[in-house]
């Protein structure tokens, strides 16, 4: 059974920061496309960013780039997300995803999900 667990969400004033984790517990890590979704109240979920399994390769949507930043440690079966410069319209919550041998932004979809961690960003 794969489970996603993110922490790291909260509360923080425009401007600051928070860093998001999701560890994983998946015995073939390395073989998984990682990202992170957020959905804001009564929008869809959307990609925020993703990273190839050897972590070489990212993406961030166009509202993101330049903020934040994600990142994978395989040693750990963790994936972060930096956040940086947040700004009230980056209130949502937040899911970590895993998408076995592809990327989570791959038109077959996400193959597991987290249970979301909440991040408020306060004016």
């Amino acid at each position: 059974q794969v489970q996603l667990v993110e922490s790291g969400g909260g509360l923080v004033q425009a401007g600051g920061s928070l860093r998001l984790s999701c560890t994983a517990s998946i015995r073939t890590f390395t073989r998984f496309g990682m990202g992170w979704f957020l959905q804001a109240p009564g929008k869809e979920r959307e990609v925020v960013a993703a990273i190839n399994s050897d972590g070489d390769r990212t993406y961030y949507a166009d509202s993101v780039k330049g903020r934040f930043t994600i990142s994978r440690d395989n040693a750990k079966n963790t994936v972060y997300l930096q956040m940086n410069s947040l700004k009230p319209e980056d209130t949502a919550v937040y899911y970590c995803a895993a998408s076995f041998l592809r990327s989570v932004r791959d038109h077959d979809g996400v193959d597991y999900w987290g249970k979301g961690t909440l991040v408020t960003v306060s004016s």
